[in-house]
């Protein structure tokens, strides 16, 4: 590529507010899909397999869409990533929409294998967008960027929900009217932030020799996949640590998202969905406030951790990030008073604004640039396969060796955060201020 200018902090906020979007409807997945499911007549110990849609199809998705980008220059649409990312965003924006019109579970389900498929084919391209955009320098700013946005989309997303049922009140169909208000403003914020920022931000353009192999080189079915298994064939060594350290963090909190609301409320209101659907919507709502609170936490320490990156090395700053949100998942199950649980949640989302971005920073600079798409997507496989694994094992955990209990599910999570943190010691990456 062309040699990248430097930007301003307000020109990395531009490129960046695209991810507000597209967070803003993970956040919606994370806390209201599961509720939803549980309003729907989904037992527990079905969750794990009723969100298979996300690993499964960030584990399809994500690489192919990373490494066809690479080979992507479309001018007339945005350049290399601008494409991918805002038909994803199109694609979430109206399956959110749709989403609240759910009759039954398995309509839900298929509607979060759309809405899941969209975030994936615009979150992966947005990776590589910044890492193509920014230099070596300007890089830990433009990662942890996408962390604030992370916070800011899924605290609002989070608050909507504990907001909107004082507003919108009374159900419509088989769920509560404020999952229509929460939804429909997903749609809405999903579309036009990523509009903001491709109509904000131009991408570099190739050079004229690396346009040259772009159009010489034919695209077809087997492409990203020949691609895809090269990639994965020269990962540097500092990937496959990263994964291991990825498959505890990424299970344990899948285990977290699937299970919080209801071990909220049998820990605070001693509830489930059939014993009080009323109390258990209360928990719902206070729920989505402490979600929110988490991710409040990440967006106003996202920028800190660029500094303390820079003078101790990411892996330190993850692996303390790491212990701190364990902590507050091994408490989190014994509080009893609600308003206790937000300095529980506060570790989570120091862990949640370190995990976000500064594992990008350990990576991007063993990696070539010419291929940051396709590594960008085998990075996503290294979060989707573990929770993968978790949509097909912990059904069973649950039930057999957790009581079903929610609450145990949430402390089996921090156990994992534990050996994450770990396993974050043993990684050796060249320092992201080198250049490749």
């Amino acid at each position: 590529m062309a040699n990248k200018p430097s930007l301003s902090f307000w020109q990395i906020i531009n490129m960046n507010v695209g991810f507000f979007g597209i967070q803003y409807s993970f956040g919606l997945q994370q806390s209201a899909v599961n509720p939803i499911y549980d309003f729907l007549g989904a037992s527990p110990d079905e969750l794990p397999l009723l969100n298979l849609a996300g690993p499964l199809t960030g584990l399809l998705i994500q690489p192919i869409i990373g490494a066809l980008s690479d080979k992507t220059w479309l001018p007339k649409f945005g350049g290399r990533r601008k494409p991918y990312f805002f038909i994803g965003a199109l694609v979430c924006s109206i399956a959110l929409f749709l989403f609240p019109f759910s009759s039954s579970l398995w309509m839900a389900a298929g509607l979060l294998w759309i809405l899941d498929a969209g975030n994936n084919t615009a979150m992966e391209p947005y990776r590589a967008f910044i890492a193509d955009k920014l230099d070596d320098a300007q890089q830990p700013m433009g990662f942890q960027a996408q962390s604030f946005f992370t916070g800011l989309g899924q605290t609002l997303a989070n608050v909507s929900l504990f907001i909107f049922p004082l507003i919108f009140i009374g159900t419509t169909g088989k769920l509560p009217t404020w999952v229509f208000a929460s939804f429909i403003l997903g749609s809405v914020c999903s579309v036009v932030s990523v509009w903001w920022s491709s109509h904000t931000t131009k991408e570099i353009p190739p050079t004229e020799e690396e346009l040259l192999l772009i159009q010489k080189e034919k695209i077809n079915i087997f492409t990203p996949f020949i691609d895809i298994f090269s990639a994965v064939a020269d990962m540097p060594k500092v990937m496959w640590q990263l994964a291991l350290v990825y498959l505890f963090q990424w299970y344990a909190l899948f285990c977290y998202w699937q299970n919080s609301s209801k071990s909220i409320a049998l820990s605070v209101w001693q509830a489930t969905p059939q014993s009080n659907p009323t109390l258990y919507e209360e928990a719902v709502g206070w729920t989505g406030l402490v979600n929110g609170w988490y991710n409040i936490v990440t967006f106003l320490v996202a920028f800190l951790l660029v500094g303390f990156a820079k003078k101790y090395s990411p892996k330190y700053v993850h692996f303390v990030c790491l212990l701190l949100a364990a902590i507050g998942f091994l408490l989190f199950p014994h509080i009893e008073n609600k308003y206790l649980l937000f300095p529980a949640i506060t570790g989570f989302g120091i862990g949640w604004a370190s995990m976000m971005g500064i594992p990008y920073l350990m990576v991007v600079a063993n990696i070539p640039k010419e291929r940051y798409g396709v590594y960008m997507g085998i990075i996503n496989m290294m979060i989707v396969i573990p929770m993968f694994i978790q949509t097909l094992t912990f059904g069973f955990i649950l039930k057999h060796f957790l009581n079903n209990d929610p609450r145990q599910a949430i402390t089996f999570a921090g156990l994992l955060l534990v050996v994450s943190a770990i396993c974050t010691l043993f990684i050796k990456a060249k320092n992201p201020n080198q250049n490749n």
